[in-house]
């Protein structure tokens, strides 16, 4: 299933971008953006479109309606722009299609970098040479890479040929500006004549004439004075020199040159990243390195500085813990509150199947994998578990009623069916509930429809499994029954040796220095507590019989609490598994003795609630007009209250106390990261932006909890970015609140309170 942190939520837009170097946005306005736009009206689907006029480039935004597929769109638009009558656009103009992609797409940012063998910074590399790299090399490379779109560089120096006249020569010599120009343009260009035969041998005659060194130009033939050839050398300087450049990138104060990767529309951003790493450790041994003149080697490394696959992984990582826990706290509930353990581990042993069967819907409907789409899920599982404990409830039930000579099975599938209705009616209500946020269109469709989705798959498997999974389970675990004493003795046999076994493997790891996980002791000895008590069975008295189950039940919810704390850690991994399993065990101890104090008294309040209904309905009332007062503000619950009414000092201080609750469209996201971005005056040169930038980078890298800053100025060379020179994009990552694994795990480690230090090995770590 493609995954990605959150939905792409961007309007179903296509680019058209056109480059005419050297003009002024007005006249791009009025001979490139305003002819586009009207012939681009007529595109089938389109609900509107936008354009930016801006120096030396025009880029033309095509909305269309949601329900456009995305690349039937851009064949519409490819159709127009071939059939645009001639004289719409200047004769050298020739607009371009944006890459198939968003500007969510942006997935992976890099810088290219000198390092030396223990990987820091060494310089010695001009601007120009990485740009040349990037453009030539590096970014060829990766836009093989499987889902990529586009790469686009950013930031150094374009080289090109930069021919310098010099005014008075030219007027000496009676030559003109545009002479100059023909004569390196025809200079340029391999002529292609006809065939001879030689010998028998056709030989095809081409004259060679591209430019290849300055020298090339240099010798360009202008004019031809009294016999004497003019050249260019003659009223000109010919250097290498930098193009003109609408952007540029600042790592910590120092510009260098980088590359953003956008992944395809539709494919999957983590297995992209993934394929652009693979490139990326596949061409980094070719890439060039050259000995500085100290004698330090430089090798010229990809160094990233953004990476989407953190943000994916954490947000996984953080929806897969959830899902855990959740999973975890109600096994425990049902071990609590059902007091059967073998229901317990039926019902929280099918939650997993119900996810997968969702995971499975989610491929064949088409969706991603993200924070909202898997909340879905997350905020299911308490339904999901209600229907298993109802039917297993009521199988129990009915097998504790039945007599000896009641067949099992027909009493599993009266249980079954007697509230089998009653839970397809409950699951019914909430899916049909959800189907206003089927109907959301844009943005907000695109951000809620994931989780209606994955909610609805969530709960249509939870019955399948509720309905048609649970009852013969139920049935072998519940009524099933080992017939001859032989069978038993072998297969609890087998289970007592299996414990044995594995608490000997476990022993022999501690002897060995290579210490084995708890949790292998703890099912050696629940292998060899259950084995040996089934085994034991005949010489046990009938009183111990009744209290093992409850002792059971409580040994299985404290080896659960314990997995739970160690799991979550909620109070932090410096306060032990001891301190975060009392603080664990009493919240979630605590909410259940509450649930049951409530059942104890429920038929007592019950009597009162029913013989003094006026007075208590008046409660949900006050709850009622509490909530719009915090929902909604006073304001809108109370303003039809008379002016004096509302300046009485009661009043007007319930009025300031409950304004009502602000509104946030996007969920908020915390990746460890931060995005800055100031703006300099319009007019402001690239130098003086590019001081500003510098400046304020070296600040921000000064500041002791950031790991990484890099500035960008202007756009890169993609049509997704329109950036102009005043607008500032800065990415400051967070040195991460904890020391991670590669995969973003919270490593752990024993302390010396007294040392003041971690215990350390034998190399120092």
């Amino acid at each position: 299933v493609p995954v990605d942190a959150i939905p792409d939520i961007g309007e179903n837009q296509q680019i058209v971008f056109t480059e005419w170097m050297g003009r002024s946005p007005q006249d791009v306005e009025d001979q490139i953006t305003y002819p586009l736009t009207v012939s681009l009206l007529g595109v089938p689907g389109v609900k509107t479109v936008r354009s930016y006029s801006m120096f030396g480039f025009s880029t033309i935004y095509i909305i269309f309606k949601d329900d456009i597929d995305f690349y039937w769109s851009r064949s519409r638009v490819l159709e127009k722009l071939n059939s645009l009558p001639a004289g719409t656009l200047p004769q050298e103009v020739q607009p371009a299609l944006g890459p198939d992609a968003t500007a969510l797409g942006q997935i992976f940012w890099y810088t290219l970098e000198g390092l030396d063998e223990q990987g820091n910074p060494t310089g010695g590399w001009d601007l120009d040479e990485l740009r040349s790299e990037q453009d030539w090399h590096v970014r060829y490379a990766l836009l093989s890479a499987d889902g990529v779109s586009e790469v686009a560089s950013v930031g150094g120096f374009v080289r090109e040929y930069q021919i310098d006249v010099d005014p008075d020569a030219m007027r000496a010599f009676g030559v003109s500006l545009e002479d100059v120009f023909s004569a390196v343009k025809m200079a340029n260009v391999d002529v292609g004549a006809r065939t001879i035969e030689v010998n028998k041998v056709e030989y095809v005659i081409r004259g060679i004439g591209f430019i290849e060194s300055l020298e090339d130009i240099e010798k360009s033939v202008i004019t031809v004075k009294d016999n004497v050839p003019i050249y260019v050398k003659n009223v000109a300087n010919v250097v290498f020199g930098p193009a003109l450049r609408r952007g540029a990138l600042d790592k910590e104060g120092a510009e260098v040159v980088g590359g953003v990767v956008v992944v395809r529309y539709g494919d999957n951003p983590l297995a992209a990243i993934k394929n652009v790493k693979a490139k990326i450790e596949e061409i980094s041994p070719g890439l060039p390195k050259k000995t500085l003149s100290d004698g330090t080697v430089s090798q010229l490394t990809i160094v990233p500085f953004y990476d989407r696959a953190g943000l994916i992984n954490e947000t996984l990582d953080t929806l897969n813990s959830a899902l855990s826990e959740e999973i975890l706290v109600t096994i425990i509930v049902i071990l609590v509150m059902v007091m059967h353990l073998r229901s317990s581990i039926l019902i929280a042993g099918l939650l997993p199947l119900a996810v997968l069967m969702c995971f499975s819907a989610m491929k064949v409907f088409g969706v991603d994998a993200n924070i909202v789409a898997l909340s879905g899920i997350a905020i299911a599982i308490g339904t999901m578990v209600d229907m298993g404990i109802v039917i297993c409830e009521n199988i129990l039930k009915h097998l504790d009623e039945a007599g000896a000579e009641d067949d099992p099975l027909q009493v599993v599938l009266r249980a079954s069916k007697e509230v089998g209705s009653a839970v397809l009616t409950a699951v019914a209500t909430t899916v049909v509930s959800f189907l206003p946020v089927f109907t959301m269109e844009a943005a907000e469709g695109k951000l809620f429809r994931p989780l209606a989705w994955t909610k609805t798959f969530a709960l249509i498997a939870s019955v399948m499994v509720a309905l048609m999974v649970i009852p013969p389970f139920a049935q072998i675990l519940f009524a099933g029954k080992l017939k001859g004493k032989t069978l038993k003795r072998i297969l609890f046999g087998f289970v007592t040796a299996s414990g044995f076994i594995v608490l000997l493997v476990w022993l022999v790891g501690i002897f060995r220095g290579n210490v084995p996980h708890i949790l292998w002791f703890v099912l050696s000895i629940m292998l060899l507590a259950g084995g040996g008590y089934r085994l034991a069975w005949d010489f046990i008295p009938e009183r111990i019989h009744l209290w093992v189950p409850r002792f059971t039940n409580a040994i299985a919810a404290l080896l659960v609490a314990v997995f739970l704390a160690n799991h979550w850690l909620p109070l932090g991994p410096e306060k032990g598994v001891f301190l975060n399993f009392i603080f664990v065990g009493g919240m979630i101890g605590g909410l259940l003795f509450l649930v049951q104090i409530f059942q104890h008294f429920y038929g007592t309040m019950l009597s009162w609630c029913l013989k003094y209904r006026m007075t208590f309905i008046s409660l949900p009332l006050i709850l009622v007009v509490f909530g719009g007062l915090v929902w909604l503000g006073f304001d809108r619950i109370f303003g039809w209250l008379p002016q004096p009414v509302r300046t009485w000092a009661p009043i007007s201080y319930v009025a300031h106390q409950f304004p009502g609750m602000g509104k946030e469209f996007m969920p908020a996201l915390d990746e460890g990261s931060y995005l800055y971005m100031p703006t300099t005056m319009p007019h402001a040169s690239i130098g003086e932006s590019m001081d500003a930038l510098r400046k304020q980078d070296i600040a921000i890298g000064q500041i002791p909890e950031v790991d990484m800053v890099v500035g960008k100025l202007g756009r890169a060379e993609t049509p997704l970015d329109p950036a102009p020179i005043s607008m500032v994009e800065t990415m400051i990552n967070y040195k991460p609140e904890y020391l991670v694994d590669e995969k973003g795990h919270r490593l752990t480690f024993q302390f010396d309170e007294d040392a003041k230090d971690l215990f350390r090995d034998v190399a120092g770590n």
